[in-house]
């Protein structure tokens, strides 16, 4: 085979690390998880997050061998946009997609479900600026394989099934053409249920 059809993936990294002001982007499967991969980078522990969010992001994070706390105060749950997974550099900003958006230091997962504001149907990216991270993250998303052809290559470490397909990424390119300089943070998070009304998470602390 002459080209290899994961090249259209990676102009797509390339064209969200321009727009966003991040150094490195690797795309994956969706957004939850992107932040399951972060979470599992930085072997997350005890991580604090709204009481009010998508009932991914605390299976993420128990996923990857974490706990959660649910922080239920007012002031937490009315956030925009982005908000922290505390006390990590990690954060869910699903609902946030605009120019030089990155925060230095930070691994910022963007989603681009069709509720979102790139609906592509269904995907996520990590934006990061460490390169031991950004390199371990397109193995990781790859069953631990690299870039080049599978016969080619070579197996270093135990990965997941998360990648971003071509047509996925071609379909993102194409829709970034059109996309504005600026776009306004999504709210909806008064749109989520507690997710401590849930059984699954009855016994989990709570900070009030």
């Amino acid at each position: 085979m002459l080209h290899n059809p994961y090249k259209i993936v990676k102009m797509f990294e390339e064209e969200l690390a321009v727009y966003t002001g991040a150094k490195y982007v690797v795309t994956v499967d969706s957004c939850t998880n992107a932040l399951f991969l972060c979470c599992k980078y930085l072997q997350v522990q005890n991580v604090t997050i709204p009481s009010q969010t998508y009932l991914s992001v605390p299976q993420s994070i128990i996923h990857a061998g974490g706990s959660v706390t649910f922080d239920k105060r007012p002031k937490t749950n009315e956030w925009r946009g982005i908000y922290k997974l505390k006390p990590y550099p990690i954060y869910d900003s699903a609902k946030r997609l605009t120019s030089n958006m990155y925060i230095d230091n930070s691994y910022m997962c963007i989603s681009f479900h069709i509720k979102k504001q790139l609906p592509i149907w269904k995907g996520g990216a990590i934006l990061c600026d460490n390169v031991d991270a950004y390199n371990w993250f397109k193995r990781a998303r790859y069953e631990g394989r690299s870039e080049k052809f599978y016969k080619d290559d070579d197996i270093e470490f135990l990965g997941w099934n998360m990648y971003m397909t071509p047509q996925q990424a071609a379909h993102g390119l194409s829709m970034m053409q059109n996309y504005p300089a600026h776009r306004e943070d999504m709210g909806e998070h008064n749109g989520y249920r507690d997710l401590t009304e849930f059984t699954v998470f009855k016994n989990n602390e709570v900070i009030q």
